[in-house]
């Protein structure tokens, strides 16, 4: 198979055309015109994660998070960047990456994590200005409502989260949930002025907090734990094409608990 042809794949579920204007999600490394057996699937491309697909022989890494983001000035190891640009370089590994594109439509991001929740009846949170039909975030209906403590004990549990910083909400019981995978405090508002009991994130400061807390319910995980889930829409629409697809086991949180 080759590269590109994996690449149409992706795209026609998260079109570049999809993402923020500050991204930068496609190709990293690479030449699209390869052959690829294959491909190690990952939320972050990091040297533990390039060095595991160097040990199982795979030709690309497909990763959420842009392997290329901030500006990279030198290629000399001297960064965790800049040493896995030189290691995948070096072992002819290609790398490429769904960011926001994965984030701002139906079967992505925040789709998945809202199915993955229960969570029904959901619509685009924050719509984009040029397609309605894709935006960032999912505001949806639990099947029925819950306390607030069972919702988040549902959060810990379904998404194996390693640990959940939360207000209280207006109302103990709640049903309307709103989500972002990723960092997504600046929907907040949008949340609230929604009509949502509960409004589920990552990368919150102490004054979002503030600001939420007897207005709405917000629940706050790992960046890392609520887009988890990437890995296996990539590998949903890789698969099919028979294309080996491995999870990465090297790819998990930065974060550590004390």
């Amino acid at each position: 198979m080759l590269l590109r042809e994996i690449i149409n794949s992706i795209e026609s579920v998260a079109p570049r055309s999809a993402q923020e204007q500050w991204d930068n999600s496609g190709m990293q490394i690479g030449d699209t015109g390869r052959e690829i057996q294959s491909v190690l699937l990952t939320t972050d491309v990091t040297p533990e994660v390039v060095n595991e697909a160097i040990a199982y022989g795979c030709q690309l890494i497909i990763s959420h998070h842009p392997l290329l983001f901030h500006g990279l000035k030198q290629v000399c190891g001297q960064t965790p960047q800049a040493c896995v640009v030189e290691q995948a370089i070096k072992h002819d590994i290609a790398v490429y990456s769904a960011h926001t594109s994965l984030d701002s439509v139906f079967g992505g991001i925040n789709t998945r994590l809202a199915d993955r929740l229960g969570i029904q009846d959901y619509q685009i949170l924050v719509p984009s200005a040029a397609n309605g039909g894709q935006g960032l975030g999912v505001i949806g209906l639990l099947p029925t409502s819950m306390t607030y403590d069972e919702f988040l004990e549902l959060v810990r549990n379904t998404l194996s989260a390693t640990y959940i910083r939360f207000t209280r909400p207006a109302c103990e019981r709640v049903q309307r949930i709103a989500l972002c995978g990723g960092s997504g405090a600046e929907f907040i508002e949008d949340a609230v002025r929604q009509g949502a009991d509960v409004y589920l994130t990552a990368d919150c400061k102490y004054h979002d907090f503030q600001s939420a807390d007897g207005r709405i319910g917000l629940v706050d995980i790992d960046h890392w734990v609520s887009e988890q889930h990437a890995r296996e829409i990539f590998r949903d629409i890789i698969a099919p094409l028979g294309v080996k697809c491995i999870i990465s086991r090297k790819d998990k949180t930065p974060i550590q608990i004390f």
